[in-house]
């Protein structure tokens, strides 16, 4: 390993749609449907456009509907694992506010991603300081249909946002979700697991295979 030791790392989101973001700033998103509307279509261009999975999230607030960031998943365009598209929105919210507490000073903003956070990006939520969460599904439907390890999440993981005072939605825009994961699944997109495939991962885990 000749590299030095690194100090620093950054992460951007992609041309595509940073060309789009005036435009996106100019919208309101008045319910939730418009604005899980929009994660699945940035989710679908995403992996389309390689950058990395088929997932997207935004930073809402919650009264106003105005758009406060806008994360995809870049970890394929970064090489840096942890860049999901919930850590991108989150980050980029509190970089734009200045504040690493979202919910600070009574502000209500909204999380919204086109599928249950994964294990990583569900504490990452916890502590960012969103007052709610919105989700298009929670199921095994995307690991199933993509082939990504979401991790071990617990049982009781909405229970735990809740008393948090974290408020969680599901089923929002559900169908258009799956269409894109089914759209990665059938292609040759990179999954890009550490550890193998999701499944090799439960059965490591189970003992069984």
């Amino acid at each position: 390993m000749d590299a030095p030791l690194a100090t620093d790392f950054s992460a951007s989101l992609p041309d595509w749609l940073v060309d789009d973001l005036d435009d996106l700033a100019e919208r309101r998103l008045g319910s939730t449907e418009e604005r899980m509307s929009l994660v699945n279509e940035l989710a679908d261009r995403n992996w389309r456009a390689g950058n990395g999975g088929p997932f997207a999230a935004i930073v809402v607030d919650r009264a106003t509907g105005e758009l406060v960031s806008v994360g995809v998943n870049v970890v394929l365009a970064t090489n840096l694992s942890a860049m999901h598209a919930e850590m991108m929105a989150l980050s980029l919210a509190q970089r734009r506010l200045g504040q690493w507490d979202l919910g600070a000073e009574g502000a209500d903003v909204e999380l919204v991603v086109n599928w249950r956070p994964c294990v990583m990006c569900y504490g990452a939520t916890m502590w960012g300081g969103v007052r709610s969460l919105t989700i298009a599904g929670e199921g095994a439907e995307v690991e199933e249909l993509t082939g990504f390890d979401e991790g071990p999440m617990p049982d009781d993981w909405v229970g735990e946002f809740e008393r948090r005072g974290i408020r969680v939605s599901v089923g929002v825009g559900h169908d258009d979700a799956i269409d894109v994961f089914r759209a990665f699944g059938a292609s040759d997109a990179v999954v890009y697991n550490a550890r193998g495939s999701s499944a090799a991962a439960r059965e490591a885990s189970t003992g069984e295979g």
